[in-house]
């Protein structure tokens, strides 16, 4: 057994408790101080075990947040399995991805809170200018819940207590959403956007 498999054995078992966390999803400052001191005590051993499983952890110390993804092999290494599916985000929840980046890039240039709260109506407002014209108010409404709904459980916003419509932004979202990702989403919606457009003859 080398060092790293001992350290994952019950000699310490709370490399354990960070690496199955992190397996889970995000671990978060704000959500749980104490697993997020472990983290940074143990980061050299998190990131050397996850490199085993073909991945890597991603840690914004100044943010507050970590997650895995999966590792980019170099040509001399064999390309494992993906033990993280990748998630095919439909466009209207991509849409919603981008412009929440949008609001937390607006409040870091404003020099506001660090803390992006932002309400339904104003996400409702957002999505609407790229809905089709005379869409269904009831059901537009219904729409942007689930869009809320998906990107929350992808822990990338959460529900302040007590307030169901509003909504604070987690700062990983500028990881998620960084330029390539944008400039891909891009070409998508100008094609989204030409879809739109009414065709000729159809005045």
């Amino acid at each position: 057994m080398d060092d790293l498999e001992m350290q994952t054995s019950s000699s310490n078992p709370q490399l354990s408790v960070v690496v199955i966390a992190l397996c889970k999803g995000i671990i978060d400052r704000e959500t749980d101080h104490s697993l997020w001191q472990s983290l940074l005590t143990l980061q050299q051993p998190v990131r050397e075990y996850v490199k085993t499983l073909g991945l890597e952890m991603i840690l914004d110390e100044a943010e507050g947040y970590a997650f895995l993804r999966t590792r980019e092999v170099t040509a001399d290494e064999v390309q494992l399995p993906r033990l993280i599916a990748r998630r095919q985000l439909s466009f209207h929840v991509s849409l919603l991805l981008a412009l929440l980046r949008e609001k937390i890039a607006e409040s870091d240039a404003s020099g506001g809170e660090l803390r992006v709260i932002v309400s339904r109506d104003e996400i409702l407002e957002m999505i609407r200018v790229f809905m089709p014209e005379g869409s269904n108010e009831v059901r537009l409404i219904d729409q942007v819940d689930s869009y809320i709904n998906q990107v929350v459980k992808m822990g990338f916003a959460r529900h302040l207590k007590g307030s169901e419509k509003m909504l604070e932004l987690h700062r990983i979202i500028k990881s998620f959403v960084d330029a390539q990702w944008l400039a891909e989403f891009d070409q998508r919606l100008e094609e989204y956007r030409k879809q739109l457009m009414p065709k000729s003859g159809d005045a």
